[in-house]
């Protein structure tokens, strides 16, 4: 693909796992790419990387702690008015960065659950704000929100505060896409499964699910350059999955989960 055709892909959360390996493919289909996270060495070698293998490739970096309300703001314009100077917009924004801390309510770590939900939710509301400043000035764009397949229905213990907030993320772009139905700006909302990442590599050997990055991220990136706006991925097993958690009465569930 052209640099004249290529899309502009602001990913957060991009230093390692999910993020990190979509910025490889998306790169690798031939899109130019923004890329935030806290850990600016990481995305040096992910830009090295990147460009290594194609070098015809434009990657801009930031350093970015998404729980700094306005640093989320200063780092969005900021990509902004990088890629503006070349006459160029932000064309897909996903809101990726994400934690996995949690523990049972009521059990002494409301700080683990507090900081799961500030990270979650709370950013996600000020990324998904910044994001849409920019997609509303331009009239375009395509939103895109990674949320969790723990969000089809309330989980117990540990992943308690983790679902919930990946569920009220969901919530937030599905608002979205209800607002902006039939206009040029496009909402996705993402529903991962088991992929293997750096938030889950304590449980990876303990999850037959479990996908490889690489194999999970094609799956994503597939849903999200066909501007799906709902997908389980990887759809097998996970797309008749979430129908079945949904609706599954409660023994049922328990036992699945």
């Amino acid at each position: 693909m052209s640099t004249a055709t290529a899309k502009t892909i602001l990913i957060t959360g991009a230093s390692s796992g999910l993020g990190a390996e979509m910025a490889r493919q998306f790169a690798a289909r031939g899109n130019d790419l923004a890329l935030c996270a806290r850990r600016l060495e990481r995305l040096e070698e992910l830009k090295a990387e990147i460009l290594a293998a194609h070098p015809e490739r434009r990657v801009e970096f930031r350093a970015l702690d998404v729980t700094d309300d306005d640093q989320v703001f200063e780092v969005f314009r900021g990509f902004q008015a990088d890629f503006a100077r070349d006459g160029r917009t932000i064309d897909r924004i996903i809101i990726n960065a994400g934690l996995g801390k949690g523990a049972p309510l009521g059990t002494g770590n409301y700080a683990a659950n507090r900081e799961t939900a500030m990270t979650n939710f709370v950013a996600a509301l000020a990324q998904s704000e910044a994001a849409m400043e920019i997609f509303r000035a331009q009239g375009s764009g395509h939103f895109v929100m990674i949320s969790s397949m723990s969000a089809v229905r309330g989980m117990p213990k540990s992943m308690t505060t983790y679902a919930a907030t990946k569920a009220g993320a969901a919530h937030l772009a599905e608002g979205l896409r209800t607002e902006l139905y039939g206009k040029p700006i496009k909402v996705s909302v993402i529903y991962p499964g088991y992929i293997a990442s750096e938030m889950n590599e304590q449980v990876a050997s303990e999850q037959p699910l479990m996908v490889s990055t690489e194999k999970g991220v094609r799956a994503i990136v597939s849903a999200i350059e066909k501007e799906k706006a709902s997908a389980a991925v990887p759809p097998l097993p996970w797309a008749p999955l979430s129908v079945v958690m949904r609706h599954a009465p409660l023994p049922l569930l328990k036992r699945m989960i």
